[in-house]
Parts: C-alpha cells; structure tokens; sequence
C-alpha cells in the first residue's frame, strides 16, 4: 500500500481546498492500484448508485459523470456538502457494496484521495460535459460513445 510518504504530492493535492455551493466541480476518482473493478456491471451500479444518492440527497446536482474500467469522472454542481465529505461517501458507499458483490472484506477499491477541479466561470460546463463522456472513444474502448454503458449528462 502506497502512503503520502512515497507519494509527498498527495498531501498537496488537498492544500487549499475549498468548498463552494452552487460551484461546478469535476472530480476524478481512481480505483485502487487502477483495478479494472468498474467492467462489471454488478459494480459498475454500485458506483452509479452511490453518485444518484448523492444527488437524491441534496448534496449535488450531477450534469455528466463516465465511469471508466478503472476511475470516475464526475462533473457536478456542489449543494448541500463539502466536496471530501461527498466524494468520502461516495467511495465508501460504493467500496462496502462492491466488497459485498465480490466477496471481499474491507478490501480497499478506491485510491486514497481524488483530483479536483473548480470550474471558472469562463470555463464552458457542457464543453467540458461532452469532454468527460468521449473518455471511451479516447480510450479506444469503444467506436461510438452510445455503444459504452457507464456515462450520463444532463444535456442529453
């Protein structure tokens, strides 16, 4: 297991930050050692589960999210939360699932913290929407973004 000792950059990745209602954030979460746990569909809905939850209790609001085989793209509207207790729900929501589905105990499924970005108002929130949702077809996972199960946004 890595601990922020091997990786001095993880404690710097939370320096500085911050939570804003009504703030568009993006946020990148990766499995643990990029296990490829999200294929299953059985684990896949865990994840998909644990975002809709979030939403269903007013803590966000999602406009786009992909799931990829081994970490998450989320692109939200921050409500009534902060952005570490949200995403630390969500990880430990999704992980007990998915321990559960695998017959796992306490396994870890999600790496240690999580990528943020809060978005500026210049930036074009559908853009970067259309952005997160293309991650398969620039992965070359699939050839057309509706033949890949594991994404959603509002726009569509």
């Amino acid at each position: 297991m890595t601990t922020d000792i091997t990786r001095p950059h993880a404690k710097n990745l939370r320096r500085g930050r911050y939570s804003q209602s009504g703030y568009y954030y993006l946020i990148t979460a990766v499995a643990y050692n990029r296990l490829p746990y999200f294929t299953s569909l059985a684990c896949a809905r865990a994840v998909i589960k644990a975002m809709h939850s979030a939403d269903v209790a007013g803590c966000c609001e999602t406009e786009a999210w992909v799931l990829m085989p081994d970490h998450l793209h989320w692109l939200f509207v921050l409500r009534e939360s902060d952005i570490s207790g949200l995403i630390a729900r969500m990880k430990q929501t999704s992980s007990s699932k998915i321990n559960r589905l695998t017959g796992q105990c306490g396994q870890p499924i999600w790496q240690r913290g999580y990528h943020d970005h809060a978005l500026r108002q210049e930036e074009n929130v559908a853009g970067i929407g259309r952005y997160i949702v293309a991650n398969p077809l620039r992965a070359g996972l699939v050839d057309h973004i509706g033949d890949y199960p594991y994404w959603d946004a509002v726009w569509l």
